[in-house]
């Protein structure tokens, strides 16, 4: 393996997502670096999402969708994709994701690097994903950004092509690494889009006013017509409680994910608790991201909410103690909807 071009990817992880630097470490070699290389990938896809143009983002997403399938002369392809597609991006974009963006060809030469095992379920994803993004702005981008979903449906649509086929290729990679996996690939494949779903939405829900900042919305407007709203009037002061009833809504719909998300961790055999805690991490940070979005009308506000550092060191720490106890996680995880109104110490 050509280890200058794996340590961009590690090196470049944190800078890029705080929230996986946190558990991919914790994967057994080298599902580590696939996973990191997955996720950079589909991080540049994001990038290319939000931070170009429509009309430009759309071939570069089918581009990067063709580049994961690695055929011949790719390498020249990928050199000459990173160069447009940095170009293509907004001044605003933040340093680390244009840096990432630039070096595309890098990314994929780690990919390239790796067993042939890690090959076929990165490029389902990362074709499937460019493919959807593409899918969707088309059916309601209209010319610009999307401003709304037409329903729950939708959202759940926008969820899976971002992040649910996110957890049906992290399935695949764990299945192909280890045979204490494999034999339970069946109840992990039917419960791995709502794996990758329950994160998405939680973000969703988390980021709604950096995302209308930024001039786009997922969330459905038929939801939000029941309340009163429109994607134009979500943020208002006015309409301050609406959207809060509006957010309390789509909590309960998030939640209802993450409990299918917890039986698809737990799903993971106790004999690998690098796979379990990489996904039990983010699951417990979204519960506390929820608890913190509940009720909490500072989500409108352009200050984002997020989960003190404190609790991501408890919940961290409460994990890894539990890791191996069923029983223990699940306690852990029906005691987080309290710990928003009892503190951090209910967990312990």
């Amino acid at each position: 393996m050509k280890v200058q071009v794996a340590s961009f990817c590690r090196t470049q992880l944190p800078r890029v997502s705080r929230t996986f630097a946190l558990n991919i470490p914790l994967l057994p070699e080298p599902l580590d670096l696939a996973v990191t290389v997955a996720y950079l990938l589909c991080r540049i896809a994001d990038t290319l999402e939000d931070e170009s143009p429509g009309a430009l983002h759309g071939a570069l997403l089918d581009e990067l969708g063709a580049l994961v399938s690695l055929e011949p002369g790719w390498e020249a392809r990928a050199r000459s994709f990173a160069r447009r597609a940095r170009r293509a991006l907004r001044d605003e974009v933040p340093p680390a994701e244009a840096e990432l963006v630039s070096e595309t060809s890098t990314v994929l030469e780690t990919l390239a690097s790796l067993p042939s095992w890690v090959h076929p379920p990165i490029a389902r994803c990362v074709r499937t994903m460019t493919g959807g993004m593409n899918q969707m702005q088309r059916m309601h981008g209209g010319s610009g950004q999307v401003m709304g979903l037409p329903d729950l449906q939708a959202t759940f649509m926008y969820c899976y092509y971002v992040a649910g086929v996110v957890g049906e290729m992290l399935t695949g990679l764990f299945v192909a690494s280890s045979p204490r996996v494999a034999w339970r690939e069946q109840r992990l494949m039917t419960r791995a889009p709502a794996f990758g779903r329950a994160l998405q939405l939680t973000n969703i829900l988390k980021d709604v006013r950096e995302d209308l900042d930024r001039g786009s919305c997922w969330l459905p407007r038929d939801r939000m017509a029941a309340h009163g709203l429109t994607p134009s009037t979500l943020a208002l002061p006015s309409l301050r409680a609406n959207a809060v009833a509006l957010m309390d809504e789509l909590v309960a719909v998030a939640r209802r994910e993450l409990d299918v998300a917890l039986e698809y961790s737990l799903a993971l055999p106790v004999e690998e608790p690098g796979p379990r805690l990489f996904c039990l991490y983010p699951l417990f940070f979204a519960a506390a991201t929820l608890d913190a979005v509940e009720g909490n009308p500072a989500v409108f506000e352009p200050e984002p909410v997020k989960i003190p550092r404190e609790t991501v060191a408890t919940l961290m720490r409460l994990t890894q103690e539990r890791v191996d106890s069923d029983e223990a996680l699940r306690a852990l995880y029906a005691s987080c909807s309290r710990a928003s109104r009892s503190g951090v110490e209910a967990w312990s």
